[in-house]
């Protein structure tokens, strides 16, 4: 005799995710429109439908479990397309925010970093931390000429950074171990280090965008975004390294290859976020979140105060310079400290769902 399956709807997780953005979760009917008019959608693994699915009978654990929430790149045809205005692609999304702070190390960062009501709190610690170095940190001596280090020394700077980089890695892989743990309990991938190579080169060329019906200037701002900032990431860490190894001073000289290099990918970085800005705020069937629009304001905020606060150094606006440049290091704080439970997280799911499901794709 075939046995029932019990189910027990969470209530407040459907509650949960009809709050961040999947407020027309109810409206679906199963029609599976969403999923046949889906350029990524896999034969032998379908979706949006399926997870929606479990989302409305507020599965909680199998719905944040699979691998499929993070294989959907936001397109928008399945808003489009859906009969029932159910808009598929901003329910998706908000079971990747829900997926963030299931995971999150630890998880009430996930539940600040997730809600507008917890900004304050997270901006409050490196408005105090930057205001405190501001005021009382050991100054070197009078520099012969203006410099962001008079105020904000490089040697508590740098140290301060490379130990919030190292407490973000940590929150990562953290969480990303109950990620995996979580996939396999689910049974739905198999091993994920064979498809890893594979999965970086997808993200690398950022190719999936380029199959979806609506990918356009989404692939472009995206690929702006992320090759602009791994440059960035990179010649700061050499920046930084240099500088506290005593192998460097800074300010760089404007010809200096190592600060041309940083100028230029702050350059990418901008023209990618008004790419992705210009497309939210005119495709009415782009997701937009809270969650969505944060991190994009954030990472342009961190663009727009570093080139600002440079500019204002060479025009000698001392007041001013040091007053955006505080702002930029408590957006820069806030936006590494932080990446575990924001939108930077999905860069680290999409790679390991990506990589379990190597061989469905």
């Amino acid at each position: 005799m075939a046995t029932a399956l019990k189910i027990e709807p969470d209530v407040t997780f459907i509650e949960h995710v009809m709050k961040s953005g999947g407020g027309e979760l109810k409206k679906c009917y199963q029609c599976a429109t969403c999923s046949t008019v889906c350029s990524l959608s896999m034969d032998d693994a379908p979706f949006p439908r399926g997870q929606i699915l479990k989302a409305q009978w507020g599965m909680k654990e199998q719905v944040l479990s699979d691998p499929a929430i993070w294989l959907c790149h936001n397109c928008g045809d399945c808003n489009v397309n859906c009969p029932r205005g159910a808009r598929p692609g901003d329910i998706i999304g908000a079971l990747r925010q829900a997926a963030i702070e299931q995971f999150a190390v630890p998880r009430f960062m996930g539940a600040l970093a997730g809600s507008l009501r917890g900004l304050a709190v997270l901006l409050l610690l490196p408005v105090l931390l930057f205001l405190a170095v501001a005021l009382w940190a050991p100054k070197p001596a009078a520099p012969g000429r203006l410099e962001f280090a008079a105020v904000f020394p490089i040697g508590v700077l740098e140290p301060l950074f490379f130990a919030v980089c190292g407490l973000a890695a940590l929150a990562f892989a953290s969480s990303m171990a109950r990620f995996v743990r979580a996939l396999r309990v689910s049974g739905a991938t198999g091993p994920i280090l064979p498809g890893l190579i594979p999965a970086l080169r997808e993200i690398a060329a950022h190719s999936r965008f380029s199959k979806c019906g609506r990918g356009g200037s989404r692939r472009l701002g995206h690929l702006l975004v992320f090759w602009g900032f791994l440059g960035l990431a990179l010649v700061g860490t050499a920046v930084g390294v240099a500088t506290m190894g005593g192998w460097l001073s800074t300010p760089l000289a404007l010809t200096n290859p190592l600060k041309v290099f940083a100028n230029v990918c702050a350059a990418v970085i901008l023209a990618g976020c008004i790419t992705l800005l210009v497309w939210r705020a005119t495709d009415p069937d782009a997701a937009n979140t809270y969650f969505d629009w944060l991190f994009l304001l954030t990472l342009t905020g961190v663009a727009l105060t570093g080139s600002g606060s440079e500019l204002l150094r060479l025009a000698g606006a001392a007041g001013a310079m040091y007053a955006v440049y505080f702002v930029h290091l408590v957006l820069v704080f806030a936006l590494l400290l932080y990446a575990p439970y924001s939108k930077f997280a999905h860069l680290v799911s999409r790679t390991v769902a990506m990589a379990a499901t190597a061989r469905k794709s």
